[in-house]
């Protein structure tokens, strides 16, 4: 469409569901057996992957259909994220959590560099239809694989009976009143709305700004994955890492500052190494929350937190990615994406100040 506003909108719908359905997420993951709940959301997202497919195929596609399929995409996200997560915890415990967390996002961060890399090159080489294949035969393998993951019953807890609205209270009060997860969910609020819509317009950037093609802005969208996994990696192998809230608070702000040093770079190498250490504190950003958030609520309420921090990624996403469309429609990509990430360095100084996300350490509270 040649809009960087519709290309917004993509990752608008695809987020449009998270405020919405994810504390109701959060509950169903701490009451129901998280196996089953993966399992049913990537099999949603399989069905919505074979849809999008025949319709490319039969040359049906439009605007509305792509819209309608991230937006499903996003709806099984908040299923699935919540439930996944915790599922990590039950698996190892807070001892080895910041390790498996990490791992969490070295494997999240693999895929999301190679499929930008192979979705560039065969679009060049085969079109929207041979990508989608590949696409599509990647989601019924993972599917096949999730049918052989095994989580530990004991861990899972089906049998709560609480009244539904009574839970959601109170664990949004339980979150209020925790110091710790209220500057979290701020910073997360934040970032999400001022600094992470950036990656949406990425391809923009490097075909209007750089000058390159489809396998070029491929390799550009997984620069940032390769700082991702170097930095996941260095966390998996750390040990006793107890002030959790710093590595998340220093990863926001460098993550800030690389948006504005990429958006502005002339060169095609200098904004591939610009993305790339910017990856290295979404590396940091991205486990840190999870890990606050784990560690931060009682057993009963992991899930409910979980659906508490995807709410806010909800709320930001959709409200930034449209407002940034809209001036780079108006003005340009490159001063729409710098000054909401300026907005963002200005906004996260009180949670460096008035939370004790960066003097506090980390640890589990009572049930």
């Amino acid at each position: 469409t040649d809009s960087p506003f519709q290309l917004g909108l993509v990752l608008v719908f695809n987020n449009l569901p998270r405020p919405f359905l994810s504390l109701f997420t959060g509950l169903i993951a701490d009451r129901f057996s998280r196996h089953r709940i993966l399992v049913i959301a990537q099999t949603i997202n399989t069905l919505s992957a074979s849809i999008i497919l025949f319709l490319i195929a039969q040359d049906q596609i439009l605007t509305w259909h792509v819209f309608l399929a991230v937006f499903v995409q996003g709806a099984t996200k908040s299923l699935e994220d919540p439930s996944r997560r915790t599922a990590i915890f039950d698996i190892v415990g807070d001892r080895h959590l910041v390790n498996a967390l990490s791992l969490d996002t070295i494997s999240n961060t693999a895929g999301k560099m190679i499929g930008p890399l192979l979705g560039g090159a065969l679009l060049d080489v085969s079109g929207f239809s041979g990508a989608y294949i590949f696409a599509l035969i990647i989601h019924f393998l993972a599917l096949a694989v999730l049918t052989q993951v095994r989580i530990p019953v004991s861990a899972t807890n089906s049998g709560q009976t609480e009244n539904v609205w009574h839970s959601l209270k109170v664990s949004v009060g339980y979150a209020f009143h925790s110091p710790m997860l209220l500057g979290m969910l701020y910073v997360t609020l934040v970032m999400n709305a001022l600094a992470f819509p950036v990656q949406q317009f990425i391809p923009a950037v490097g075909r209007d700004h750089l000058g390159v093609g489809a396998t070029l802005v491929g390799l550009l969208v997984a620069a940032e994955e390769i700082g991702q996994l170097a930095g996941a990696g260095l966390m998996a192998l750390s040990q006793n890492l107890r002030y959790h809230g710093r590595v998340f608070f220093f990863g926001s702000v460098i993550v800030l500052v690389i948006v504005i040093l990429f958006v502005w770079s002339p060169w095609y190498a200098v904004s591939f190494a610009i993305l790339t250490i910017g990856g290295v504190g979404q590396a940091g950003f991205g486990t840190m929350q999870s890990a606050i958030t784990l560690m931060g609520a009682p057993k009963e309420m992991r899930g409910r937190m979980m659906g508490l921090m995807s709410v806010c990624i909800g709320i930001g996403t959709p409200l930034g990615t449209l407002e940034i469309g809209a001036v780079a429609s108006a003005f340009s990509t490159q001063w729409a994406l710098s000054l909401n990430a300026l907005a963002g360095l200005i906004l996260i100084i009180p949670a460096l100040l008035l939370s004790p996300l960066v003097w506090q350490r980390s640890a589990n509270p009572p049930s």
